[in-house]
C-alpha cells in the first residue's frame, strides 16, 4: 500500500507546473561553483519541473493561472526596498494567495509572503544568520516525512520576520531566528533558510562578504559548514506539502496540512 501511495504523490507532483519566481542571479564570479539560483533550485528540487521566471528583470506569469504552485528564490534586496520589480511581485503574491495556489518562499521569497499578508521585516537585531544552523521544528505537520525534530540548513540573511501575517503558524526556528520556517493558511508556506545552497557557495558568499558581517561571526559560519545538514529532508517536505495541495486549490479546510498530534 506504502509503494502505491508513494506512486500516486510522484505522478501528482510530476503533473503540477512549478513556476519559480526568480529574485536575483548569482555573481558572474561565483557562477562556476552551482550556477546561478535556477540550478540550484532545478538540482535541490529534481522531482520537479520548474518553469522559470525572471521576476527580478520583469518577467512574470501571464496570470496566476499559468502554474499549479510558485516557488520564491532569495535575493540581495531586502522585501520591504522600494524598488518597482518587487511591489509588483508583491502584487503577484497577493494574487497567489487570494487564488489559493500553492506558495513556497525562500529567505526573501519567506519575508516577501509576510510583508505582503500582514507582518512585518526588518534588520535583525542579532546581525547576520550565516553558517549551518539548525532549526528546531515546533510544529510537526503531517506532510514533514521523514519525521525528525529538528534540521541543520544553511542560512544567509541580514533581514529575518519579527511580525507574523494572520492565520499564520510558526513551524521551525532557530535561537538566532525566532521565525525560520512558517505557514500561512492551508498552503503557503515560508522558509528562512536556504535549502538550495552547496556548502561552497555558502563558502564563497561569507568570505566575500567577511568585512559586513564581522570577522568573529564570519569564521565560526565557515566552520559550520562542515556540519551535517538536511537538504534532503526538506526537499521531500516540500513535494509532501505540494501534493497535499494537488486539487485542493480553491476549497476549504486544512485537509492533508493537519499539525502532528491534533489529527
Amino acid at each position: 500500500m506504502g509503494d502505491i501511495r508513494n506512486s500516486r504523490k510522484s505522478r501528482e507532483i510530476n503533473r503540477m507546473k512549478i513556476g519559480l519566481l526568480e529574485c536575483d542571479h548569482v555573481p558572474e564570479r561565483f557562477r562556476h561553483v552551482a550556477g546561478d539560483y535556477r540550478d540550484m533550485f532545478a538540482a535541490w528540487l529534481p522531482q520537479f519541473e520548474l518553469q522559470i521566471f525572471d521576476v527580478r528583470n520583469g518577467e512574470f506569469p501571464s496570470s496566476v493561472d499559468a502554474c499549479d504552485a510558485y516557488l520564491t528564490t532569495g535575493s540581495k534586496f531586502s522585501a520591504y526596498d522600494d524598488e518597482a520589480w518587487i511591489h509588483r511581485l508583491k502584487d503577484f503574491v497577493r494574487q497567489v494567495h487570494a487564488a489559493e495556489k500553492p506558495f513556497v518562499g525562500i529567505c526573501f521569497g519567506h519575508q516577501i509572503l509576510a510583508e505582503v499578508l500582514g507582518g512585518k521585516v526588518e534588520k535583525a537585531e542579532s546581525g547576520w544568520g550565516v553558517g549551518v544552523h539548525r532549526v528546531k521544528i515546533v510544529q510537526p505537520e503531517t506532510w514533514m516525512v521523514p519525521e525528525q525534530p529538528a534540521c541543520g540548513l544553511q542560512f544567509m540573511h541580514q533581514d529575518q520576520v519579527v511580525r507574523l501575517p494572520e492565520e499564520s503558524l510558526v513551524l521551525g526556528r532557530t535561537e538566532h531566528c525566532p521565525v525560520a520556517v512558517f505557514r500561512v493558511g492551508r498552503g503557503m508556506l515560508g522558509i528562512q533558510p536556504h535549502p538550495e545552497f552547496v556548502p561552497a557557495y555558502t563558502e564563497a558568499l561569507i568570505r566575500d562578504r567577511i568585512e559586513r558581517i564581522g570577522e568573529a561571526k564570519a569564521r565560526a559560519a565557515l566552520d559550520s559548514l562542515s556540519l551535517a545538514t538536511d537538504e534532503d529532508v526538506v526537499a521531500k517536505w516540500i513535494g509532501e506539502f505540494l501534493s497535499a495541495q494537488s486539487g485542493q486549490s480553491g476549497q476549504s479546510g486544512q485537509s492533508g496540512l493537519t499539525p502532528m498530534g491534533q489529527c
